[in-house]
């Protein structure tokens, strides 16, 4: 399709409300929400979940029934409230490595202001570079480069138009995933992690654990992204907790395996009592020896794998980086609209504001406390390296979102890129060891942020290029729901890191990096970071992790789905796989019954939207019971309210699990039921 044939469902004529009060305002209350559930949900598995159309869906409805929204308006909404998403995403993908560098002066800062300074400027730059890409990227390659998220959007903003009643399955979806989430996370009725285990003394499979965290947020994400990159995912932790595990559990000497504990810091000293799998020192063994396998060895081997499958994504997407930008620079050259008026819906905000926001951005990094440095000069340095790096993988992410989507967004590739081209440069000026890790993770979770939200912001771009809306609105609505979902998203961070008493009591001081908020690719980014400018790896089993990766893309698999896999609990793949499984059991039904289904009718099945909605509600439900159990005050309430012990007495534990087990078949069983039903959202 050409761009001159192309016309917009509201044309540029058009007069129609758009940028309005109460449109931003309803934006960025989403993207509170969904940036909250989000943090939620990729400190717990590691992955994320695109907003723009659940937000849409929840936009079109309010607006029916209050708001009386047109489809500017609603544009607007999902534009705002993508960015919570988004940057979220990047915030929680590296900023948590903070916790994880070497001196323990870094943990300093991982506070509020630090984390919200940086989302933010990391947002506002995304934005900001994406401003002159869009007529290239967005307009002159509409018929080239799909963005199939934000025409998916587009599709969803066009059918509220019309009618339909689409949206009463993902709120379906979202209820159904909060009362399972407050049975499961206040009452305790339903089992948060089933496990079943053999024992350390077993001749032939010892310590091999099978467990999952049977949750409506991770089959809702096994759905959406279907069984083949959950069958990957969950064949790394396969291979961790049925093959390496009892393999390590038969060779290595508890003494040993508590001495590497002690060695990376989760176990203060091998006569202490404690630590990951219980470590007892008077009767030198552990009570889970699966947990204390793990941490000590599993991780880091499962951090090389995704260090090298995040390298190999981006060498592959080489060529699309070359193109992508010399399409970029070549833009710019074309770039003249001279003193003609410009048409509604191809008013850009100014490029002078890119280039007075880049240097602004430099200036102020230099200035803030907040930002590590010794120094203004070094600082400044830090500032340079962000704007170069980031217009450079901002371009990047935006022409990959625009072939292959948001979800595949090799984010973590180009993180690592930046990181290591930012370790390499400090190497170079001189500047080794603990002191300058986290300047280099600033750099690099700043690119992370940036690169995520140019992303999301290409695929808002698209979306208003179909439903024709004004560019320049779309920006400042961008600018703004990065500054207020990067309020909510430090605050939540903040309170999901807590410890709880238990963990007090074990000497855990922050409850990020713990088995129930792993943060993979921030204790990932971290790894990297002390390798490279502290070299005081166990460099035997990140190489042994690179070498799995390697041989996984030898075997045609996706390396870093696999070796995300193997990084995290098999607690959290499994029940992400059993989603997929059942996105796979209903393909196979509608193929068998002859269904051939576009993607966008895909993105917009019944089953899909159910599936948003339990990601949404599962990850808010869990986010809202965070902070309801802040406060030591209501720690009497919530045990009050707990029934698990009673439950555990009255049927054993082994009952109890199965009881959870039963509530999890029960909510797939109606998933599949409603993913099998057809759809005529567009049609109507």
């Amino acid at each position: 399709m050409s761009q001159q044939k192309f016309q917009p469902f509201v044309p540029d004529e058009s007069k129609m409300p758009e940028f309005t009060l109460k449109s931003v305002l309803v934006g960025s209350a989403f993207g509170i929400l969904f940036g909250a559930s989000t943090v939620y949900l990729a400190l717990k598995a590691g992955l994320t979940v695109s907003a723009s159309i659940p937000i849409a869906v929840i936009a079109i409805t309010l607006g029916r029934a209050l708001l009386k929204t047109t489809i500017l308006e609603n544009n607007i909404i999902q534009t705002t409230g993508s960015a919570g998403e988004s940057i979220a995403a990047g915030v929680v993908f590296t900023l948590p490595g903070f916790l994880f560098l070497s001196s323990a002066e870094s943990k300093e800062f991982f506070n509020y202001f630090t984390i919200l300074t940086l989302a933010i400027f990391g947002g506002i730059l995304g934005t900001l570079m994406m401003i002159p890409l869009r007529k290239s990227l967005i307009v002159k390659e509409h018929g080239v480069l799909p963005y199939p998220e934000g025409t998916a959007c587009g599709s969803v903003l066009k059918a509220g138009e019309k009618g339909g009643d689409f949206s009463k399955t993902a709120f379906l979806g979202l209820g159904f995933a909060f009362a399972y989430a407050f049975l499961q996370k206040l009452f305790h009725v339903i089992a948060e992690t089933p496990y079943f285990m053999t024992k350390q003394v077993n001749k032939f499979f010892p310590s091999a654990k099978v467990s999952g965290e049977i949750t409506p947020e991770y089959m809702g994400v096994g759905y959406i992204i279907g069984p083949k990159i959950s069958g990957v995912l969950v064949a790394g932790g396969v291979i961790a907790w049925f093959a390496f595990t009892p393999l390590l559990a038969s060779l290595v000497p508890p003494d040993v395996i508590a001495a590497q504990l002690v060695k990376l810091g989760y176990l203060g000293g091998l006569d202490k009592v404690g630590g990951p799998g219980g470590w007892d020192p008077v009767a030198h063994s552990f009570n889970d020896y699966s947990v204390a396998i793990y941490r000590a060895y599993i991780r880091q081997i499962g951090a090389g794998a995704v260090e090298a499958g995040g390298f190999i994504t981006l060498i592959k997407t080489i060529p699309t980086i070359i193109s992508s930008f010399k399409g970029s620079i070549q833009s710019l050259k074309e770039k003249g609209d001279g003193a003609e008026a410009v048409k509604r819906t191809e008013r850009d905000l100014n490029i002078k504001v890119v280039g007075f926001g880049s240097l602004g951005l430099i200036i102020v990094m230099a200035l803030l406390p907040q930002v590590p440095g010794d120094n203004i000069g070094s600082k400044l340095l830090l500032g340079l390296l962000v704007v170069i790096f980031g217009a450079f993988f901002v371009t990047v992410s935006s022409r990959i979102v625009g072939l292959i989507g948001s979800s595949n967004n090799p984010i973590s590739g180009m993180t690592i890129a930046t990181l290591m081209g930012t370790c390499l440069i400090f190497i170079l000026v001189g500047w080794t060891g603990k002191v300058y890790e986290p300047m280099a993770l600033v750099v690099g979770g700043m690119i992370c942020i940036a690169a995520a939200n140019a992303g999301a912001t290409s695929q808002d771009l698209k979306t208003g290029y179909i439903v024709g809306a004004t560019p320049k609105y779309q920006q400042l609505a961008l600018f703004i729901g990065a500054v207020v979902s990067s309020i909510a998203i430090g605050a939540t961070i903040k309170i999901l890191d807590k410890p709880s008493a238990e963990m007090l009591a074990q000497g855990i001081q922050h409850a990020i990096g713990t088995d129930k908020f792993p943060a993979p690719q921030g204790t990932l980014m971290a790894t990297l970071v002390k390798g490279i400018l502290s070299f005081n790896l166990d460099w035997q089993f990140v190489l042994v992790g690179v070498a799995i990766a390697i041989t996984m893309e030898l075997c045609g698999i996706k390396s870093l789905s696999f070796a995300v896999g193997l990084y995290l609990p098999l607690s959290t793949t499994l029940p992400i796989f059993i989603g997929g499984a059942i996105r796979g059991l209903v393909d196979m039904k509608k193929k068998k019954s002859g269904v051939e289904l576009s993607a966008e009718e895909e993105d917009l099945g019944k089953g899909n939207l159910f599936a948003t909605g339990l990601v949404a509600g599962g990850a808010l439900a869990g986010v809202l019971l965070a902070f309801l159990s802040a406060p030591d005050a209501m720690q009497g309430f919530l045990k009050s309210v707990n029934m698990e012990h009673g439950i555990a007495e009255a049927i054993g534990e082994q009952g109890y699990f199965f009881v959870g087990i039963a509530f999890f078949t029960l909510m797939g069983v109606i998933l599949y039921r409603i993913g099998i039903k057809k759809t005529d959202a567009l049609n109507e």
